[in-house]
């Protein structure tokens, strides 16, 4: 999606082209590459913590949601640095009302998903779980189309299809590397809840970026803070409510006296979990507001393979012939992805140049 960009903010009045990756000359290289280590960071980390409170006795949805989003008060620093600079420099800061309304309602869809996301993984390894969420690509793409308009070159598409052949591959033995304690139909559950996770959330990457594209002031860096510092916020409610209405707070100290781990490093894997995944929605969020919700949509097909990688080293979960060709297909569909922007960004400066 081709951007207007002025001095790190985003014009309401920008156009969908060809897909582009790269960030315009007014955005700093450094805030892309920032969010993408974020997201990196938070994709590999997140689910791995996740699972291990599921490998050592913890056994509530709910919680394992509610931490996904609870470390929302993390945005109140930057937020605090961010006020501050522009009040000394006397820019404009807060997001319209209509802006943070929007990031009300996709927070609860958040919240929605977290809880999908929890479940399906409950059931599911992690290796497994990553490459079906990978699917979030096409689901990214297809809504995109829709809502967003984006347009494909064959190099995109053929990043589509080849990482949803790739979870393809991954129903086929669907019962290779069921988790021990793990019912036929658990897993099967399991299998279907994480690709509605993973269509849930194709489907708000777009709807975030037209909410940035409709607004009627530019968005700034600030802006997308406090955006994602409502979004955040909104899915800690509808989570909140969940554990209210399952009793969860009452049983986390109940589940915490009995944990494999150690009552201590229980609430330390719960703390650091909820750290990860506010790097991940502040790193996909910022990819969104540097490039697009489809390129965002690749970064994190691209990296849920690496935590299939990671669970298969820290947990020796089996690295069956399917999870590797699903792997494999994700890498060459993502730099399928890149080598097409590539061309895209090289004919756009020859077309510059001869003007």
């Amino acid at each position: 999606m081709e951007r207007s960009l002025e001095e790190g903010s985003l014009s309401p009045e920008n156009k969908n082209t060809d897909m582009d990756v790269a960030p315009k000359r007014h955005v700093n290289w450094w805030i892309l590459l920032l969010n993408v280590a974020f997201a990196a960071v938070g994709t590999i980390g997140g689910p791995l913590l996740i699972r291990l409170y599921y490998l050592h006795g913890g056994n509530r949805k709910w919680i394992a949601s509610w931490v996904q989003t609870a470390g929302f008060p993390i945005f109140l620093i930057p937020l605090s640095v961010l006020f501050s600079r522009s009040k000394l420099a006397g820019a404009p800061f807060w997001a319209e009302p209509k802006l943070l309304i929007s990031s009300a309602v996709i927070g609860l869809l958040i919240g929605l998903d977290n809880f999908m996301y929890s479940l399906g993984l409950s059931y599911l390894p992690v290796s497994t779980s990553s490459l079906l969420f990978s699917t979030q690509l096409a689901f990214t793409a297809f809504f995109a189309l829709i809502i967003v308009r984006q347009k494909f070159t064959p190099y995109s598409t053929n990043a589509v299809v080849l990482m949803t052949l790739g979870a393809i591959l991954l129903g086929i033995r669907k019962n290779g590397d069921r988790p021990p304690h793990v019912t036929n139909s658990e897993y099967l559950l399991g299998f279907v809840i994480t690709l509605g996770a993973a269509s849930l959330l194709g489907f708000l990457l777009p709807c975030i970026e037209t909410c940035f594209a409709k607004a009627s002031r530019a968005i700034t860096y600030p802006v997308v803070m406090q955006f994602q510092f409502g979004t955040t916020f909104f899915a800690t409610v509808f989570c909140t409510i969940g554990m209210l209405i399952n009793n969860d707070f009452s049983a986390m100290a109940r589940e915490a006296r009995v944990y494999e781990l150690g009552e201590v490093k229980y609430y330390v894997v719960l703390a650091c979990c909820a750290v990860m995944f506010q790097f991940l929605f502040m790193g996909m969020l910022g990819v969104v507001f540097c490039t697009s919700s489809l390129f965002s949509g690749v970064l994190t097909a691209t990296l849920l393979p690496m935590t299939e990688v990671a669970a298969i080293i820290f947990y020796h979960e089996k690295f069956t012939g399917e999870k590797g060709m699903a792997l494999a297909l994700c890498i060459w569909g993502f730099t399928s992805y890149f080598y097409g922007s590539y061309r895209s960004v090289k004919k756009q400066e020859k077309q510059a140049e001869s003007k």
